[in-house]
């Protein structure tokens, strides 16, 4: 396993972090014991840095991941987000999740907590409530580092720019078939000493050639992705899902990405997304092949 620091919180990290979606089956049953096998084999793997949130499962997967983790929680970096979807992102509903979380945690703190969907609170809710109630809880000690998460990576800029955050997490956006994060984010990460997490480097399975079933309701962006695909023809390894090795190395690879999270519930599945974190990217005549391609055009 691979390690590295977390922009200036000064962690160091594992470069491959456990995701939480599917934790809370978001992408599939599951239950409590397969969660604690598949956190138990991250730890066995080497990773330390967990990612989840209040809406995964609307609660299971915090609840899970704090079950998987009695007796080994100061082994990891705990992130998690607020608040739950469908509310405000208030000064006072972001202190409630917040609380809740620990509760479900079973946690006395949160390492890194992040607004979820800046795409859904809008900048200036941000601003005035929900970063000042995070900053409150820092003051408490119930969490140590404050982050903000969004899709859209150029509505990251201004947090980057004013010093507001200590890390950005953003997904897909830099994967074989989107990579504008590194034109229009890192950067402004690189000289603000950011530490940023990236989050589906498969692109929500399309690399994978399975997409997530979410991913139905958007032919045309399943549609583009398929073409994009095509144009990666010289990365593909025999079979399907040929493209996740040189996905997931892609992701690793790059410098400007402190943590690339994997999210799944087979122990299977991340021993071998783990086995990529070696440092080997892509070889530099591919790397710069494929930043050639797409170039500044977002999948939307």
């Amino acid at each position: 396993m691979e390690y590295t620091q977390l922009g200036r919180t000064g962690w160091k990290v594992s470069k491959l972090g456990l995701g939480g979606a599917p934790l809370g089956g978001d992408f599939g049953e599951t239950n409590d014991r397969e969660v604690e096998k598949v956190v138990h084999a991250a730890l066995d793997l080497g990773i330390n840095f967990f990612d989840t949130a209040p809406l995964y499962g609307r609660g299971e997967s915090e609840r899970r991941l704090g079950l998987a983790l009695r007796g080994r929680r100061d082994r990891v970096i705990l992130a998690t987000k607020a608040v739950m979807r469908g509310d405000s992102y208030s000064y006072e509903n972001t202190i409630r999740s917040v609380e809740e979380s620990l509760d479900r945690l079973q946690t006395d703190f949160i390492d890194l907590i992040q607004l979820h969907e800046l795409e859904t609170c809008g900048e200036e809710t941000a601003m005035s409530e929900t970063l000042p109630a995070f900053r409150k809880l820092q003051e408490q000690g119930k969490v140590r580092a404050i982050g903000v998460n969004a899709g859209r990576v150029a509505m990251l800029l201004p947090f980057v720019q004013e010093g507001l955050v200590d890390t950005v997490q953003t997904f897909g956006k830099y994967t074989l078939i989107d990579h504008t994060a590194s034109d229009i984010l890192f950067p402004h990460t690189r000289g603000h000493g950011v530490g940023v997490i990236h989050g589906s480097p498969l692109a929500m399975g399309v690399l994978a050639d399975s997409p997530a079933p979410f991913m139905a309701n958007y032919q045309a962006k399943l549609q583009e992705g398929e073409r994009r695909k095509a144009e990666l023809a010289f990365l593909r390894q025999p079979g399907a899902g040929g493209l996740i090795e040189p996905a997931m190395r892609f992701s690793l690879g790059c410098p400007d990405i402190a943590v690339t999270l994997t999210g799944t519930t087979s122990a299977l599945e991340l021993a071998r997304n783990a086995s990529y974190c070696d440092g080997k990217g892509l070889k530099p005549e591919l790397l710069e092949q494929v930043l050639s391609l797409f170039k500044g055009e977002a999948m939307v």
